[in-house]
């Protein structure tokens, strides 16, 4: 699938005030500083659609990009940044938790996971919220130029395993990297099908 054209709609701070033309929505989500502003910037070959910063924790709203006319790419804020205080922790926690379990246009939630670190509690316990409330989601691991290239795989693996200890069935995962667009087409392929599943359901 190529991508033709990406407009920025809006920003939201509850998921009942986001669009409401019932387009198929694609979430990213990830610990904060994981490339996510990044990586939607290179899905859609635009270089500031999804303003990136080197401070983390600074999407705070739900942000929706239109792709194509089609389907929305949906920033949402990042977790498990502890410095922003318990009670802005907990209002991000609810806006994040309501968006995941009662936006009916949510297609597939896609958790960024930087591929360089050990898997990491935090990413552990929200893949763990997603499985038990059935989310539809897939893991991305970003940041794989980070990495040489015969470590890539062996890394991705390793995580996969641990996974492996609790979850029978495995999500679907991507290696990506925004430098290099290494996944690009693969993670775009993906969404491209479940479009064609829905249009022909």
């Amino acid at each position: 699938m190529k991508i033709t054209s990406a407009t920025y709609i809006g920003s939201k701070p509850t998921h009942t005030q986001c669009p409401t033309d019932g387009l198929p929505e694609y979430a990213f989500i990830g610990r904060s500083n994981v490339g996510k502003s990044s990586l939607i910037n290179a899905l859609t070959s635009r270089k500031n659609l999804a303003l990136t910063s080197s401070t983390p924790g600074k999407t705070m709203c739900i942000n929706h990009f239109l792709i194509n006319e089609q389907w929305y790419i949906v920033d949402l804020p990042g977790y498990g940044y502890a410095q922003r205080g318990k009670v802005a922790m907990e209002k991000l926690k609810t806006m994040i938790s309501s968006y995941i379990l009662e936006r009916e246009q949510l297609t597939c939630l896609f958790v960024l996971i930087d591929i360089r670190h050990d898997p990491q509690k935090v990413d552990l316990a929200f893949l763990h919220f997603l499985g038990c409330n059935g989310v539809p989601f897939a893991i991305v691991f970003t940041k794989a130029d980070k990495l040489s290239p015969s470590k890539v795989k062996p890394t991705a693996n390793k995580y996969l395993d641990v996974l492996r200890e609790e979850w029978e069935d495995l999500p679907p995962y991507f290696i990506t990297s925004a430098t290099n667009k290494l996944g690009k087409d693969e993670l775009l392929d993906y969404i491209d099908n479940i479009n064609k599943s829905i249009v022909s359901a």
